[in-house]
Protein backbone atom coordinates (compact mmCIF):
# COMPACT_ATOMS: atom_id res chain seq x y z
CA UNK A 1 0.00 0.00 0.00
CA UNK A 2 1.28 3.46 -0.86
CA UNK A 3 1.78 5.95 1.96
CA UNK A 4 1.15 9.11 -0.11
CA UNK A 5 -0.85 9.39 -3.33
CA UNK A 6 -2.24 12.09 -5.59
CA UNK A 7 -5.73 11.51 -6.98
CA UNK A 8 -6.81 13.56 -9.98
CA UNK A 9 -10.58 13.68 -10.48
CA UNK A 10 -11.47 14.74 -14.00
CA UNK A 11 -14.35 16.90 -15.17
CA UNK A 12 -16.00 13.94 -16.88
CA UNK A 13 -16.05 12.04 -13.58
CA UNK A 14 -17.84 14.81 -11.70
CA UNK A 15 -20.08 16.16 -14.46
CA UNK A 16 -23.54 14.91 -15.34
CA UNK A 17 -24.53 14.55 -19.03
CA UNK A 18 -25.86 18.13 -19.01
CA UNK A 19 -22.52 19.46 -17.74
CA UNK A 20 -23.60 20.20 -14.16
CA UNK A 21 -22.03 18.77 -11.00
CA UNK A 22 -22.84 15.16 -10.09
CA UNK A 23 -23.15 15.46 -6.30
CA UNK A 24 -23.78 11.72 -5.77
CA UNK A 25 -20.57 10.90 -7.62
CA UNK A 26 -18.65 13.40 -5.49
CA UNK A 27 -20.04 11.80 -2.32
CA UNK A 28 -18.93 8.37 -3.51
CA UNK A 29 -15.40 9.57 -4.22
CA UNK A 30 -15.16 11.30 -0.84
CA UNK A 31 -16.20 8.06 0.88
CA UNK A 32 -13.46 6.20 -0.99
CA UNK A 33 -10.83 8.80 -0.10
CA UNK A 34 -12.00 8.65 3.52
CA UNK A 35 -11.50 4.88 3.52
CA UNK A 36 -7.91 5.28 2.33
CA UNK A 37 -7.30 8.15 4.74
CA UNK A 38 -8.38 6.01 7.70
CA UNK A 39 -6.00 3.28 6.49
CA UNK A 40 -3.12 5.76 6.90
CA UNK A 41 -2.76 6.81 3.25
CA UNK A 42 -2.01 10.51 2.75
CA UNK A 43 -4.23 11.68 -0.12
CA UNK A 44 -3.85 14.86 -2.15
CA UNK A 45 -6.85 15.58 -4.35
CA UNK A 46 -6.53 17.49 -7.62
CA UNK A 47 -10.16 18.11 -8.45
CA UNK A 48 -11.84 19.54 -11.49
CA UNK A 49 -15.53 20.39 -11.29
CA UNK A 50 -15.58 24.10 -10.43
CA UNK A 51 -16.89 25.11 -13.86
CA UNK A 52 -19.48 22.31 -13.84
CA UNK A 53 -20.55 23.38 -10.36
CA UNK A 54 -20.90 27.02 -11.40
CA UNK A 55 -22.73 26.14 -14.58
CA UNK A 56 -25.51 24.60 -12.51
CA UNK A 57 -25.96 27.87 -10.60
CA UNK A 58 -25.43 30.70 -13.09
CA UNK A 59 -27.38 31.22 -16.31
CA UNK A 60 -25.79 34.20 -18.09
CA UNK A 61 -28.29 36.48 -19.79
CA UNK A 62 -25.85 37.28 -22.58
CA UNK A 63 -23.28 35.33 -24.57
CA UNK A 64 -19.81 35.29 -22.99
CA UNK A 65 -16.48 34.44 -24.60
CA UNK A 66 -14.75 31.26 -23.46
CA UNK A 67 -12.39 32.87 -20.94
CA UNK A 68 -15.09 35.12 -19.39
CA UNK A 69 -17.51 32.19 -19.06
CA UNK A 70 -14.83 30.04 -17.46
CA UNK A 71 -13.96 32.81 -14.98
CA UNK A 72 -17.61 33.38 -14.08
CA UNK A 73 -18.54 29.72 -13.66
CA UNK A 74 -15.36 28.85 -11.75
CA UNK A 75 -15.65 31.84 -9.39
CA UNK A 76 -19.11 30.73 -8.29
CA UNK A 77 -18.51 27.02 -8.77
CA UNK A 78 -15.27 26.74 -6.79
CA UNK A 79 -16.99 28.02 -3.64
CA UNK A 80 -19.83 25.54 -4.12
CA UNK A 81 -17.45 22.68 -4.96
CA UNK A 82 -15.23 23.13 -1.93
CA UNK A 83 -18.30 23.42 0.31
CA UNK A 84 -19.54 20.08 -1.03
CA UNK A 85 -16.16 18.50 -0.31
CA UNK A 86 -15.99 20.08 3.15
CA UNK A 87 -19.47 18.89 4.13
CA UNK A 88 -18.89 15.36 2.85
CA UNK A 89 -15.48 14.94 4.50
CA UNK A 90 -16.85 16.21 7.81
CA UNK A 91 -19.33 13.32 7.76
CA UNK A 92 -16.23 11.13 8.06
CA UNK A 93 -14.62 13.37 10.73
CA UNK A 94 -12.00 14.52 8.23
CA UNK A 95 -10.96 18.07 7.44
CA UNK A 96 -10.09 19.23 3.94
CA UNK A 97 -8.52 22.47 2.75
CA UNK A 98 -8.49 24.38 -0.53
CA UNK A 99 -5.31 25.10 -2.49
CA UNK A 100 -5.76 27.25 -5.60
CA UNK A 101 -2.76 27.75 -7.84
CA UNK A 102 -1.68 29.05 -11.24
CA UNK A 103 1.08 28.02 -13.60
CA UNK A 104 3.05 31.12 -12.59
CA UNK A 105 3.39 29.70 -9.06
CA UNK A 106 5.58 26.91 -10.44
CA UNK A 107 7.95 29.34 -12.09
CA UNK A 108 9.44 30.76 -8.89
CA UNK A 109 11.35 28.34 -6.67
CA UNK A 110 10.25 30.40 -3.65
CA UNK A 111 6.54 30.13 -4.57
CA UNK A 112 7.03 26.45 -5.34
CA UNK A 113 8.48 25.77 -1.89
CA UNK A 114 5.74 27.85 -0.26
CA UNK A 115 3.12 25.59 -1.86
CA UNK A 116 5.05 22.52 -0.77
CA UNK A 117 5.29 23.75 2.83
CA UNK A 118 1.57 24.56 2.89
CA UNK A 119 0.48 21.11 1.69
CA UNK A 120 3.09 19.27 3.78
CA UNK A 121 1.73 21.00 6.89
CA UNK A 122 -1.84 20.12 5.91
CA UNK A 123 -0.87 16.46 5.55
CA UNK A 124 0.98 16.52 8.88
CA UNK A 125 -2.26 17.63 10.52
CA UNK A 126 -4.34 15.01 8.65
CA UNK A 127 -6.01 17.64 6.46
CA UNK A 128 -6.70 16.60 2.85
CA UNK A 129 -5.49 19.23 0.36
CA UNK A 130 -7.91 19.82 -2.53
CA UNK A 131 -6.00 21.46 -5.36
CA UNK A 132 -7.41 23.20 -8.42
CA UNK A 133 -6.28 25.80 -10.90
CA UNK A 134 -7.37 29.32 -10.01
CA UNK A 135 -9.42 29.78 -13.18
CA UNK A 136 -10.65 33.21 -12.11
CA UNK A 137 -7.21 34.76 -12.67
CA UNK A 138 -5.67 32.37 -15.20
CA UNK A 139 -5.68 33.52 -18.80
CA UNK A 140 -5.07 31.41 -21.87
CA UNK A 141 -1.28 31.67 -22.11
CA UNK A 142 -0.83 31.09 -18.37
CA UNK A 143 -3.23 28.17 -17.97
CA UNK A 144 -2.21 24.58 -17.35
CA UNK A 145 -2.89 22.31 -20.29
CA UNK A 146 -5.48 20.78 -17.95
CA UNK A 147 -5.62 19.29 -14.47
CA UNK A 148 -3.68 16.26 -15.73
CA UNK A 149 -0.67 18.54 -16.05
CA UNK A 150 -1.37 20.08 -12.63
CA UNK A 151 -1.70 16.65 -11.00
CA UNK A 152 1.65 15.59 -12.44
CA UNK A 153 3.32 18.72 -11.09
CA UNK A 154 1.72 18.29 -7.67
CA UNK A 155 2.70 14.60 -7.50
CA UNK A 156 6.32 15.39 -8.19
CA UNK A 157 6.33 18.41 -5.87
CA UNK A 158 4.92 16.38 -2.96
CA UNK A 159 6.97 13.23 -3.69
CA UNK A 160 3.83 11.11 -4.01
CA UNK A 161 4.41 7.40 -4.53
CA UNK A 162 1.50 7.09 -6.94
CA UNK A 163 -0.67 9.29 -9.15
CA UNK A 164 -4.19 8.06 -9.93
CA UNK A 165 -5.90 9.79 -12.84
CA UNK A 166 -9.62 9.12 -12.67
CA UNK A 167 -11.47 9.60 -15.95
CA UNK A 168 -14.61 8.15 -17.51
CA UNK A 169 -12.86 5.37 -19.45
CA UNK A 170 -11.08 2.24 -18.24
CA UNK A 171 -7.59 3.19 -19.43
CA UNK A 172 -5.60 3.17 -22.65
CA UNK A 173 -7.00 0.75 -25.23
CA UNK A 174 -5.03 -1.02 -27.94
CA UNK A 175 -7.64 0.23 -30.42
CA UNK A 176 -10.69 2.45 -30.46
CA UNK A 177 -12.54 2.21 -27.09
CA UNK A 178 -15.75 1.73 -29.09
CA UNK A 179 -14.36 -1.36 -30.85
CA UNK A 180 -15.56 -4.54 -29.05
CA UNK A 181 -12.26 -6.26 -29.85
CA UNK A 182 -10.16 -3.48 -28.28
CA UNK A 183 -8.67 -4.22 -24.87
CA UNK A 184 -7.18 -2.09 -22.12
CA UNK A 185 -3.38 -2.08 -22.02
CA UNK A 186 -2.83 -3.16 -18.41
CA UNK A 187 0.84 -2.19 -18.03
CA UNK A 188 3.20 0.21 -19.76
CA UNK A 189 6.83 -0.27 -18.81
CA UNK A 190 8.72 2.37 -20.71
CA UNK A 191 8.45 6.14 -20.46
CA UNK A 192 9.68 6.27 -24.06
CA UNK A 193 7.17 3.81 -25.53
CA UNK A 194 5.30 5.31 -28.49
CA UNK A 195 1.58 5.00 -27.77
CA UNK A 196 0.37 7.45 -30.40
CA UNK A 197 -1.16 4.72 -32.58
CA UNK A 198 -3.50 3.77 -29.74
CA UNK A 199 -4.58 7.20 -28.57
CA UNK A 200 -7.25 9.41 -30.04
CA UNK A 201 -6.52 13.14 -30.18
CA UNK A 202 -10.06 14.16 -29.18
CA UNK A 203 -10.43 16.17 -25.98
CA UNK A 204 -12.75 15.27 -23.14
CA UNK A 205 -16.33 16.47 -23.31
CA UNK A 206 -16.26 18.82 -20.32
CA UNK A 207 -12.52 19.23 -19.64
CA UNK A 208 -9.66 20.79 -21.58
CA UNK A 209 -7.55 17.67 -21.87
CA UNK A 210 -7.73 14.22 -23.38
CA UNK A 211 -5.92 10.90 -23.46
CA UNK A 212 -2.92 12.37 -25.30
CA UNK A 213 -2.13 14.75 -22.45
CA UNK A 214 -2.87 12.09 -19.83
CA UNK A 215 -0.41 9.73 -21.48
CA UNK A 216 2.30 12.37 -21.86
CA UNK A 217 2.02 13.35 -18.20
CA UNK A 218 1.82 9.72 -17.06
CA UNK A 219 4.96 8.75 -18.96
CA UNK A 220 6.88 11.74 -17.63
CA UNK A 221 5.86 11.16 -14.01
CA UNK A 222 6.51 7.41 -14.23
CA UNK A 223 9.87 8.19 -15.82
CA UNK A 224 10.76 10.05 -12.62
CA UNK A 225 9.94 7.08 -10.39
CA UNK A 226 6.24 7.50 -9.53
CA UNK A 227 3.62 4.84 -10.33
CA UNK A 228 0.74 6.18 -12.43
CA UNK A 229 -2.72 4.69 -12.98
CA UNK A 230 -5.38 5.76 -15.48
CA UNK A 231 -8.71 4.34 -14.34
CA UNK A 232 -12.48 4.78 -14.62
CA UNK A 233 -13.63 6.94 -11.72
CA UNK A 234 -17.27 6.35 -12.61
CA UNK A 235 -17.03 2.70 -11.58
CA UNK A 236 -18.12 2.01 -7.97
CA UNK A 237 -15.31 1.78 -5.40
CA UNK A 238 -12.63 2.08 -8.10
CA UNK A 239 -10.19 4.06 -5.97
CA UNK A 240 -10.36 1.70 -2.98
CA UNK A 241 -10.13 -1.42 -5.16
CA UNK A 242 -7.18 0.07 -7.03
CA UNK A 243 -5.24 0.83 -3.87
CA UNK A 244 -6.29 -1.95 -1.48
CA UNK A 245 -7.51 -4.95 -3.47
CA UNK A 246 -4.92 -7.69 -4.11
CA UNK A 247 -6.35 -8.06 -7.63
CA UNK A 248 -6.24 -4.76 -9.49
CA UNK A 249 -9.39 -3.71 -11.36
CA UNK A 250 -9.18 -3.00 -15.08
CA UNK A 251 -6.98 0.06 -15.63
CA UNK A 252 -3.70 1.11 -17.25
CA UNK A 253 -0.68 1.22 -14.96
CA UNK A 254 2.55 3.00 -15.90
CA UNK A 255 5.37 1.13 -14.18
CA UNK A 256 7.76 3.59 -12.49
CA UNK A 257 11.40 3.72 -13.49
CA UNK A 258 14.18 3.26 -10.96
CA UNK A 259 15.21 6.90 -11.47
CA UNK A 260 14.36 9.24 -8.58
CA UNK A 261 15.57 12.78 -9.32
CA UNK A 262 15.94 15.22 -6.44
CA UNK A 263 13.11 17.65 -5.74
CA UNK A 264 15.19 20.47 -7.24
CA UNK A 265 15.78 18.51 -10.43
CA UNK A 266 12.06 17.72 -10.67
CA UNK A 267 11.24 21.41 -10.33
CA UNK A 268 13.76 22.29 -13.04
CA UNK A 269 12.45 19.52 -15.27
CA UNK A 270 8.94 20.94 -14.97
CA UNK A 271 10.12 24.48 -15.76
CA UNK A 272 10.67 24.00 -19.48
CA UNK A 273 7.84 26.35 -20.45
CA UNK A 274 9.42 29.07 -18.29
CA UNK A 275 12.91 28.86 -19.84
CA UNK A 276 14.33 32.35 -20.38
CA UNK A 277 16.83 31.48 -23.09
CA UNK A 278 18.97 28.70 -24.54
CA UNK A 279 22.53 27.44 -24.31
CA UNK A 280 23.80 25.63 -27.39
CA UNK A 281 26.43 22.95 -26.80
CA UNK A 282 28.72 20.93 -29.05
CA UNK A 283 28.62 17.17 -29.52
CA UNK A 284 31.41 16.54 -27.00
CA UNK A 285 29.57 18.40 -24.25
CA UNK A 286 26.33 16.62 -25.14
CA UNK A 287 27.97 13.20 -24.87
CA UNK A 288 29.57 14.13 -21.55
CA UNK A 289 26.24 15.26 -20.05
CA UNK A 290 24.41 12.16 -21.21
CA UNK A 291 27.05 9.60 -20.22
CA UNK A 292 28.48 11.03 -17.01
CA UNK A 293 27.19 12.90 -13.95
CA UNK A 294 28.90 16.19 -14.81
CA UNK A 295 28.16 19.90 -14.80
CA UNK A 296 27.95 21.95 -17.98
CA UNK A 297 31.21 23.84 -18.49
CA UNK A 298 31.65 26.90 -20.76
CA UNK A 299 34.23 25.09 -22.91
CA UNK A 300 31.50 22.98 -24.52
CA UNK A 301 29.20 25.92 -25.28
CA UNK A 302 29.03 27.22 -28.86
CA UNK A 303 26.15 29.69 -28.61
CA UNK A 304 23.83 31.65 -26.32
CA UNK A 305 20.28 32.58 -27.37
CA UNK A 306 18.04 35.06 -25.59
CA UNK A 307 18.65 37.08 -22.46
CA UNK A 308 18.63 35.64 -18.95
CA UNK A 309 19.71 36.49 -15.42
CA UNK A 310 21.70 34.46 -12.87
CA UNK A 311 19.56 31.60 -11.45
CA UNK A 312 17.11 31.67 -14.38
CA UNK A 313 16.12 28.35 -15.94
CA UNK A 314 17.34 27.91 -19.53
CA UNK A 315 17.10 25.23 -22.18
CA UNK A 316 20.14 23.28 -23.34
CA UNK A 317 20.18 22.54 -27.08
CA UNK A 318 22.57 20.63 -29.31
CA UNK A 319 23.82 22.14 -32.56
CA UNK A 320 20.82 20.71 -34.43
CA UNK A 321 18.39 22.51 -32.13
CA UNK A 322 17.31 19.36 -30.29
CA UNK A 323 16.59 19.82 -26.59
CA UNK A 324 19.13 18.04 -24.38
CA UNK A 325 18.06 19.31 -20.99
CA UNK A 326 17.10 22.20 -18.74
CA UNK A 327 19.13 23.86 -16.02
CA UNK A 328 19.56 26.80 -13.66
CA UNK A 329 22.43 29.07 -14.77
CA UNK A 330 25.16 30.40 -12.51
CA UNK A 331 25.53 33.71 -14.39
CA UNK A 332 23.62 36.05 -16.70
CA UNK A 333 23.62 35.87 -20.51
CA UNK A 334 26.18 38.68 -20.83
CA UNK A 335 28.73 36.78 -18.74
CA UNK A 336 27.82 33.50 -20.45
CA UNK A 337 28.67 34.97 -23.86
CA UNK A 338 32.01 36.21 -22.50
CA UNK A 339 33.14 32.82 -21.19
CA UNK A 340 31.56 30.39 -23.70
CA UNK A 341 34.11 28.13 -25.38
CA UNK A 342 36.79 28.92 -22.79
CA UNK A 343 38.63 26.44 -20.60
CA UNK A 344 39.19 26.84 -16.87
CA UNK A 345 35.96 28.72 -16.20
CA UNK A 346 33.40 27.96 -13.51
CA UNK A 347 30.46 25.74 -14.58
CA UNK A 348 27.55 27.42 -16.34
CA UNK A 349 25.10 24.89 -14.89
CA UNK A 350 25.95 22.76 -11.89
CA UNK A 351 24.99 19.09 -12.09
CA UNK A 352 22.70 19.43 -9.07
CA UNK A 353 20.61 21.97 -11.03
CA UNK A 354 20.63 20.12 -14.34
CA UNK A 355 17.74 17.99 -15.64
CA UNK A 356 18.43 15.90 -18.73
CA UNK A 357 15.57 15.07 -21.10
Amino acid sequence: MYSRITVKIGSNVLAQPNGTLDVKQLESLVEQVATLHKKGVEVILVSSGAVASGRSEIKPGKKLDTVAARQLFSAVGQAKLINHYYDQFRKHDIFCGQVLTTKENFRSRRHYLTMYDCMATMLDYKVIPIVNENDTVSVTELMFTDNDELSGLISEMMNAEALIMLSNIDGIFNGSPGDPSAQVIREIHSAKEDLSTYIQAAKSEFGRGGMLTKTAIAQKVAGNGTAVFIANGKKPNMLVDLMLSPEKPICTQFIPSAKHPSSVKKWIGNSQTFARGSIIINEGAKNALQKFAVSLLPVGVVGIEGEFMKDDVVQILDEKGTSVGIGKVTCDSIKARQIMGKKGEKELIHYNYLYLL
